[in-house]
């Protein structure tokens, strides 16, 4: 089939390698979100995938909104029998839904119905689901509401970031992303209704949803840690200036008060509502990122002392 491929960020790649590795597509184009500033230079940068289709000659497509009309037109040029998407980033009104023949069929990094929006595998995470997983549907006008092509699923384990099973997700979602398509093409596949019971909802986390509440339990600072690392990463208040912090580790000890910090030779604890945790990677304003034990030192934390 025709394909006009449509993602943005790192976690779409595998998908957008495996139509260009599949001797059953052509991919004619992809859509993608406009150059932008990335980076501590903030430098305007390609997305990951235009810079991969690039790579291989294919025409990059950047409307600043999708419901552009020349961007539609062009896209009816293409010509394209479906559209795949991948984290692209942008709505699709419904006068580009109905361009290619087989629609746009869109993998969600989540079970569905199950953490329906932007950030599925943070959510995942963050309210200690044991199992997720990804889902190829056929994109409607309702947020991620579409029939259901195929779903593959996932443990998440004990240690995961959302780096970590995005990861995972977006290799497992490839194979199933490309299954899903050969299935169109071939008429094998038919979608099937999402069940309208069990909805929940994963909205675009802020930097705020990252601060780090260390009067709350221990597991859940930690899985708050993990659901926001690598993006937009967790943070905590010391000495009046934002500390960036990595994920931290639930310990059995002796409680610390909530926030109070003990140094030790390997390791530095902070007091949470429970048992304490022990501080990964720490990264003061203006600093490198480092060890707790080597931010510690240099910071000459006194006895007492807490971050908030």
């Amino acid at each position: 089939m025709r394909l006009v491929f449509a993602g943005t960020p790192e976690p779409a790649l595998p998908s957008l390698r495996a139509f260009l590795d599949s001797p059953r597509h052509e991919v004619v184009a992809v859509v993608t979100r406009p150059d932008a500033p990335a980076g501590r230079g903030r430098r305007v940068e390609r997305s990951p995938v235009a810079a991969l289709a690039d790579e291989h000659g294919i025409e990059v497509l950047t409307p600043a909104k999708a419901s552009d009309p020349d961007f539609q037109a062009r896209l009816r040029a293409l010509k394209p029998d479906l559209c795949p998407v991948v984290a692209y980033g942008a709505l699709l009104p419904e006068s580009a839904l109905a361009i290619p023949k087989h629609g746009w069929v869109n993998l969600h990094f989540s079970v569905l119905p199950a953490w329906r929006g932007a950030a599925p595998v943070q959510a995942a995470v963050r309210h200690g689901d044991d199992i997720t997983g990804a889902t190829t549907f056929r994109i409607v006008k309702a947020l991620d509401a579409g029939p259901v092509f195929g779903v593959v699923t996932e443990r998440v384990r004990d240690r995961d970031t959302a780096g970590d099973l995005l990861g995972r997700l977006a290799e497992s979602g490839a194979k199933l992303l490309l299954s899903t398509v050969d299935g169109v093409e071939d008429g094998t596949l038919r979608p099937v209704e999402q069940p309208e019971e069990n909805i929940t909802y994963a909205p675009k986390l802020t930097v705020d949803d990252g601060r780090l509440d260390f009067g709350t339990p221990a597991a859940a600072l930690d899985r708050v840690a993990r659901a926001v690392t690598p993006d937009p990463g967790a943070w905590a208040w010391f000495r009046g200036e934002r500390l960036k912090l990595g994920p931290v580790t639930p310990v059995e000890e002796d409680g610390l008060a909530p926030g109070e910090l003990r140094v030790e030779r390997n390791r530095v604890l902070v007091g949470t509502a429970t048992t304490p945790v022990v501080l990964g990677d720490v990264q003061a304003q203006g600093k490198k990122r480092m060890t707790a034990t080597d931010w510690a030192r240099g910071a000459r934390i006194e006895a007492g002392e807490r971050i908030s």
